[in-house]
């Protein structure tokens, strides 16, 4: 949990922006009672998360594979190898989805723009973060290790039992 407030407050704005310009069918299904905060899914999301990452071929088929994520500053961070197909496709078209889904308890899906993370403190801060998760830096994994931020511009949230999911978590938020 890095987010600052200004960080948790835009997320809110999107979350909001979001689940109210989604179709009628959506909202059915992630009612009042079923949404999360930006300060509820700071608070469920710490540590790796298992995300399904869809990018899209020259062709526009769809591929999607799952990667290992992390949730700073309000949105995900997740890496691959350069010579990964996902790469390849994220240089080209950098339009992703991403969703993490926890069975029925817990959902964040969203779409936006993967952003190669370049050298730097922001990317500092994550290679520590990822190193203190998995006991190696990230870079130490291969030859060309790349790091993304996701952009979002679209996020809904989404817990079927969310006040049993919060008090079973210890989310106080």
């Amino acid at each position: 949990m890095l987010e600052t407030s200004e960080e948790t407050a835009s997320l809110q704005s999107l979350l909001d922006a979001s689940l109210a310009r989604s179709t009628g069918h959506l909202r059915a299904i992630i009612t009042d009672d079923r949404t999360l905060t930006a300060e509820q899914l700071t608070g469920l999301l710490t540590g790796m998360k298992v995300l399904s990452v869809a990018t899209v071929t020259a062709a526009g088929e769809p591929r999607i594979s799952a990667l290992d994520g992390h949730f700073l500053h309000g949105t995900w961070t997740f890496s691959t190898s350069g010579t990964s197909a996902k790469a390849k496709h994220l240089a080209a078209r950098p339009a992703v989805s991403v969703a993490h889904v926890d069975g029925e308890d817990l959902a964040l899906f969203t779409h936006g723009y993967a952003d190669l993370m370049a050298p730097g403190p922001e990317r500092d801060e994550v290679e520590a973060h990822w190193t203190a998760h998995y006991g190696s830096s990230p870079w130490s994994w291969g030859d060309d290790i790349r790091m993304y931020r996701l952009h979002m511009t679209w996020a809904v949230a989404y817990a079927f039992e969310r006040d049993e999911l919060l008090r079973a978590r210890g989310v106080t938020a």
